[in-house]
């Protein structure tokens, strides 16, 4: 761990349950520090008018989570909804 620190590379341990990122440790923990206040603002203030996607973790999941909620207020089939 302190090795990584020290030449400003993620630790390997964090890398493994982390989202996938090839910048170095500092600018990796800025962008970390971005995305959580993305969903601390979220939670607090409600669902935002746009969302950034760069700041989930699995994108694909959240896009068809939002198909799927649309097509459960509208009554329509999921495989009939598309972007």
């Amino acid at each position: 761990l302190y090795h990584s620190m020290f030449y400003n590379k993620l630790p390997a341990m964090w890398a493994k349950v982390s989202y996938p990122s090839l910048k170095p440790l500092a600018s990796y923990v800025s962008e970390l520090l971005e995305r959580l206040l993305f969903f601390q603002t979220w939670l607090d203030l409600g669902q935002p008018l746009v969302y950034q996607m760069p700041f989930f973790f699995f994108v694909q999941a959240f896009m068809t989570g939002a198909l799927q909620n649309y097509a459960r207020k509208y009554s329509v089939p999921i495989d009939t909804v598309d972007f």
